[in-house]
């Protein structure tokens, strides 16, 4: 035990935020409790759901606690730690104890490192793409069910351990018989010999394929080149229809120019004829309208005769003026009617 070692204890215990006091004097002389507390706490920042008995009461307990500690420290956090040292709970016990708070301590200060570093980094910089990690995230994915795979079938291996040790033991226990070995060499060399002659076999397969392909490939390419000079002697050849045909195209060509001439003409002349129907029509209208209105003012006047010849029957000379008179009104009134007559017949 050194003043360095407990100096550097206490700091690292007060740093990962051990709720309790520890001073150098406490391991000056056996201090149990203390040692099983620090222990049961580390344990639990390891792995919070851990279940180890705190009892400490009697030696038996001790014992397994030490025990338990040990063991977990082993398999979970790979720390060998030295049990009769950690009984004693002394300051050679405060060295096995450094041994698990120097590994908390560092891996505080690293994740303390790693937030540093990405505080003082852009917040832009955080956000990633999910698209590209799609390809690690299966990968993972099937890492992990390779990995349980792997285990269950090296549980079901380590559970048949037993009853093969016990055969691994005889057969190593037994004396080799050299004809026995000589057997088995020969069958193991047999097999050797008849997987060459097959991969010879493939070899030459794959030899007669390639040679095979090679004269595919050949006669594709005459065949490409008979095609192309086909084609081109094709190309070059006039067929006997082509004159007569470019003398149909241009008929064809002057047709069409005069059926676009005559379907214009035609679409203009049928303008014209709805305009004439239209004008006519509102002139049809106006006539109508004329007709009627004379016909009113008409029947008015006549009704205003019919009254004024009523009521002046008593005086002879003027009878006389006024039947001179209607005899000029009627002759007006009957030129009106001609004229309506013949308005009527227009």
């Amino acid at each position: 035990m050194s003043f360095r070692d407990l100096r550097n204890f206490t700091e690292m215990m007060r740093a990962l935020g051990y709720p309790r006091l520890i001073s150098m004097e406490n391991f000056h002389t056996p201090n149990f409790m203390l040692v099983s507390e620090v222990l049961l706490w580390l344990v639990k920042r390891y792995e919070p759901q851990t279940d180890i008995p705190p009892d400490v009461e009697t030696e038996q307990d001790r014992v397994f606690f030490i025990k338990a500690v040990a063991q977990f420290m082993a398999t979970k956090v790979h720390i060998k730690l030295n049990t009769k040292k950690l009984y004693q709970a002394d300051g050679y016990a405060v060295k096995e104890l450094l041994k698990v708070t120097s590994v908390l301590y560092g891996a505080m200060n690293t994740k303390g490192v790693e937030r540093a570093d990405v505080s003082e980094e852009d917040s832009s910089k955080l956000k990633f793409d999910l698209g590209s990690k799609i390809a690690d995230l299966k990968a993972a994915r099937q890492l992990a069910s390779e990995i349980t795979s792997k285990g269950a079938s090296l549980y079901d291996l380590l559970g048949k351990e037993v009853e093969l040790r016990e055969a691994r033991t005889e057969s190593i226990a037994r004396p080799l018989e050299i004809n026995e070995a000589e057997k088995m060499m020969k069958i193991a060399i047999d097999c050797v010999l008849e997987q060459v002659q097959k991969t010879k076999d493939m070899l030459n397969n794959v030899a007669l394929d390639e040679a095979s392909l090679e004269a595919k490939i050949e006669k594709r390419k005459l065949e490409l080149e008979r095609s192309q000079k086909r084609l081109q002697t094709l190309q070059s050849v006039r067929p006997a229809f082509m004159d007569e045909y470019e003398k149909i195209e241009k008929q064809l060509q002057k047709q069409y120019s005069s059926y676009l001439e005559k379907f214009r003409n035609l679409s203009y002349m049928e303008q014209l004829l709805d305009d004439h129907r239209r004008i006519e029509q509102e002139m049809f209208e106006e006539a109508a309208n004329m007709l009627h209105l004379t016909q009113n003012r008409l029947k008015e006047e006549e009704q205003h005769l019919l009254k004024s010849g009523n009521n002046d029957d008593s005086d002879v000379e003027i009878q006389e003026d006024e039947g001179s008179d209607s005899e000029v009104e009627d002759r007006q009134i009957m030129k009106q009617r001609t004229a309506t007559e013949t308005l009527l017949q227009g």
